[in-house]
């Protein structure tokens, strides 16, 4: 997380509520050679006190002496940010090159769970996603081959990430006057989806 305050005054909720949205993130967790990662989709519980998640039966972080320590990382948005864009020289002097980003860690303990627990899990996974999926009926499991489902699940576990804490970092060029972050937001807007994503976020703070 960047250490200044600034990028770091994002209430708790809407922490929770970007990790909720985007539902997939990095899990990493120490291995006897050095850190291990997996990209996952998650489940948050109602209350976000927890995380579900499954991993292949092959990952290494499945033999990683379970349970521990984790950290699971969601990215949102990121842009390039080039000093030309805050304004003529003279007006807004040595400036730098910046990346401005939303991130959200989640730490806490993860722990496997029972292997009954996997059917239920993966199905509400996908029910959350395919009901964000507009003028589609849903996809369910129901419509797999008899025998399917259970051939694919022997693949993959189920884990739950305890959550202990709760971190963000919203880098929004909080830290320029309205005008000069303004300035740079109307270059961004010009970009890539991810630029423009920033770029609404920038004025959405000078907006409120």
């Amino acid at each position: 997380m960047h250490p200044n305050p600034a990028f770091r005054e994002a209430a708790r909720d809407q922490n929770l509520a970007f990790a909720r949205a985007r539902g997939f993130g990095v899990l990493t967790v120490n291995g006897g050679e050095g850190p291990l990662a997996a990209h996952i989709p998650f489940q948050l519980s109602s209350d976000a006190t927890t995380a579900e998640l499954h991993l292949a039966r092959s990952n290494a972080i499945v033999r990683a002496g379970l349970p521990a320590p984790a950290l699971l990382a969601i990215v949102g948005p990121d842009a390039y940010v080039s000093p030309d864009w805050y304004g003529p020289h003279d007006l807004v002097p040595d400036q730098v090159p910046t990346w401005n980003y939303v991130a959200v860690h989640l730490r806490g303990v993860l722990e496997p769970l029972p292997e009954d627990a996997l059917r239920p899990h993966v199905d509400a996974l996908s029910a959350e996603h395919e009901a964000r999926i507009a003028g589609k009926t849903p996809w369910t499991s129901a419509k797999m081959t008899e025998g399917a489902m259970p051939r694919m699940m022997r693949m993959i576990l189920p884990f739950r990430l305890r959550i202990t804490s709760v971190d963000g970092t919203w880098k929004l060029n909080q830290n320029k006057p309205d005008a000069v972050r303004a300035r740079a937001a109307d270059a961004l807007a010009q970009g890539d989806p991810g630029a423009r994503a920033i770029a609404e976020l920038m004025r959405k703070l000078t907006r409120d």
